[in-house]
């Protein structure tokens, strides 16, 4: 290295100088460095996102309950299977491991390993099998699918896409049942789902409205097109109405609870659209029929519940929390608390109602841990990925006087020979963007979730473990686009990026 550039690199020089220095080392500089993952993937058809899609899709909408001959053909089971074959063979061509591992994928694990070690320890071992063969294997299996493909902010929007579509259309499904008095319970007060599955039940409906109605939200917020921004807002206010037409209490306080979580994120990006939305709830109050207002003050008034379903909801957290005590190490056995009928039992054959105290009676106390961790890992996941993105996330230079101002006999620097800071390298600055609302819908959701959750015997449902890998992926998207401390390093020393990020 010449003198001059010696004295230039360490800002010895003029302006103009060094102005002329960078613009000829810059491109060299540019290209000496190794891309990073995230920028150096080419977005090509991918099987095992594609079935990932497909399995969602027919998960929630069900049509071998529209068709019944589709039924024949296990969509479910098919799509699955095919998703895990194309991931194992896509992943052991390019000389990787079967599967990624991840602390969430590894609590997945422990917590299925527990539910078939106490399996023999269980009141009936046939049904406590069932319950992991049936329902919890198949979670398993596809969230080692989506821990994998969910690896770009454009899949998070993709499958977001697919659950705000399908909950959009159970909504007014439920809407429109309600409003015919059709396909209802207690009097055409509640609505039920009108497909099977996770989606009949009006409780567990509703949970999963609150939960996926923040990415719904942030869509209709950052949508690509004006079109697709109506279309997510649309789902959002069926999914607000199919809410209010189940008539679940939990629900209610979920939304509730999921609401201001949304607005103390959203209020700082879009003010207006917060207030906007504030207006809208306020006018939309009025609209709620009369029972509805009736079961929600049945929360606190117990003289409102007709049918007494709070009493017996209180019971059985009793009941729930004895089976608990009398088997603290093993449980009763996987989705078994309903089968678990001792003498004096007030209300046999009925679930806990709440996911904590399922957990507990079900599979004792090491369950419990399991099942808490991965909770954790959910809300941290949020934290997390937040805190990466604060760090990284790019700022323009600062202008001052001291920096602006030419020294005597110097030409001021034009605008266009000023080398601003870049976003980090892997992702545009809009997907940076897109990742900060998408954890703050996340949020949201897991808020929501955690108060219905009280209120719902859900643990081995899918819903959870579709909002933790939802709020897992952004930390493995952000890691792998931020370049590693050495590169760091080189960047900051050629001067495209600041030597601590935001500086």
């Amino acid at each position: 290295m010449s003198l001059r550039h010696e004295r230039l690199a360490f800002g010895l020089g003029t302006r103009r100088e060094i102005g002329e220095l960078r613009a000829h080392e810059q491109p060299r500089a540019a290209t000496a460095v190794e891309p990073s993952p995230v920028l150096a993937r080419v977005e090509t058809r991918d099987w095992a996102f594609t079935w990932t899609l497909v399995f969602t899709a027919v998960l929630f909408l069900r049509p071998q309950d529209v068709f019944p001959p589709l039924g024949a053909l296990h969509l479910a089971e098919v799509s699955a299977s095919l998703g895990l074959i194309s991931l194992v063979v896509g992943r052991l061509a390019r000389r990787q491991t079967a599967t990624r591992m991840t602390p969430e994928l590894a609590g997945v694990l422990v917590f299925g390993a527990l539910m078939l070690l106490t399996a023999p320890f269980s009141i009936w071992f046939g049904g406590a099998l069932g319950t992991f063969q049936e329902l919890y294997l198949k979670v398993i299996l596809v969230y080692l699918l989506a821990v994998n493909v969910l690896n770009s902010p454009k899949r998070l929007e993709r499958l977001s896409w697919i659950l705000v579509l399908s909950l959009g259309y159970l909504g007014f499904r439920a809407v429109f049942d309600y409003a015919r008095g059709i396909n209802t319970i207690r009097g055409g007060t509640r609505v039920m789902g009108s497909v099977g599955g996770i989606m009949q039940n009006p409780n567990d409906m509703a949970l999963n409205m609150v939960v996926f109605l923040p990415l719904a939200v942030l869509l209709a917020m950052y949508g690509p097109s004006v079109i697709k921004r109506l279309m997510a807002a649309g789902c959002a206010l069926l999914m607000v109405g199919a809410i209010v037409a189940t008539g679940s209490r939990g629900g209610f306080l979920g939304f509730a609870a999921m609401l201001i979580v949304l607005a103390v994120f959203a209020v700082r990006q879009r003010p207006g659209f917060v207030f906007a939305g504030v207006l809208l709830v306020m006018c939309a109050v009025p609209l709620a029929p009369s029972s509805y207002w009736q079961r929600i003050a049945s929360i606190t008034d117990s003289s409102k519940d007709d049918v007494q379903s709070s009493q017996a909801r209180r019971t059985l957290m009793g009941e729930s929390f004895a089976a608990f005590l009398e088997n603290p190490l093993t449980g009763v056995g996987a989705g078994q608390f309903k089968d678990w009928n001792p003498n004096g039992r007030a209300e046999p054959w009925h679930e806990a109602h709440n996911v904590w105290l399922q957990v507990a009676a079900e599979l004792g106390i090491f369950g419990f841990a399991a099942f808490a961790f991965l909770v954790f890992r959910g809300f941290y996941s949020v934290f997390r990925s937040r805190r990466l993105l604060r760090r990284a996330r790019p700022t323009p230079r600062r202008r001052t006087a001291a920096t602006d101002q030419p020294r005597a006999g110097e030409r001021p620097i034009a605008d266009a020979e000023r080398i601003p800071v870049p976003a980090p390298p892997g992702l545009p600055q809009e997907a940076w963007a897109r990742l900060d609302a998408h954890s703050a819908a996340m949020a949201a959701s897991l808020a929501g979730w955690f108060v219905c959750a009280f209120f719902g015997s859900v643990a081995y449902n899918w819903t959870f473990y579709y909002l933790l890998a939802l709020a897992a992926a952004p930390v493995i998207i952000i890691r792998e686009a931020m370049p590693a401390s050495p590169r760091r390093r080189a960047f900051a020393v050629n001067g495209l990026l600041p030597t601590r990020v935001g500086a």
